[in-house]
């Protein structure tokens, strides 16, 4: 490694603190056919994660909102240190032959980051997966499960460990988010 490279990985590393990197550049899982925003838009609750810096606290939750250009509006809330946290954000369909590869931001300067359903019911749970390249050398990946109700049915988490595994996404650090006292 060059020794620019080793100061751009210096620079880089501390702001994936507590994300999931790996080596080598991002995997191109399968995503949803025939996806349709419309029945994906509502309230969704997190029910598990791979650790991400951006959510700390329980009762995580995300409604999507449709608007009449078909972007998407995207609040997700959270109780830290019992405060309720919101952030808006807006989410776009970044491939209209692939509509369930979304793209979101929570701000106007910043890029779109990648949104991808792997699998949803529409109303009963939905995986969803990101992956960010850093200089094709490393990335830094985020997967959700998601549920309609804050206690889902037996089996879920199976269930989306399966869709993990069927597009090699390593999800043995992810962790329940808590749903409890809401």
């Amino acid at each position: 490694m060059t020794g620019s490279m080793a100061l751009v990985l210096l620079v880089l590393l501390p702001l994936v603190r507590g994300q999931v990197p790996h080596w080598g550049p991002c995997p191109e899982p399968i995503t949803q056919a025939d996806f349709s925003i419309k029945q994906f838009a509502g309230r969704w609750y997190e029910i598990a994660k791979l650790p991400a810096q951006f959510e700390k606290g329980r009762c995580i939750e995300t409604n999507f909102t449709v608007k009449a250009d078909n972007s998407v509006r995207v609040v997700s809330s959270e109780i830290l240190r019992g405060e309720l946290r919101k952030i808006e954000g807006f989410g776009i369909t970044e491939d209209p032959k692939n509509p369930a590869k979304l793209g979101i931001t929570f701000s106007y300067v910043l890029p779109y980051t990648p949104y991808w359903i792997l699998s949803t019911d529409y109303v009963n749970t939905a995986v969803v997966y990101s992956c960010t390249d850093i200089l094709r050398l490393f990335h830094v990946e985020f997967a959700w499960v998601l549920s309609r109700v804050r206690a889902p049915p037996a089996g879920t988490l199976e269930k989306a460990d399966e869709v993990f595994a069927k597009n090699s996404i390593d999800v043995t650090q992810m962790i329940n988010t808590r749903q409890q006292g809401c």
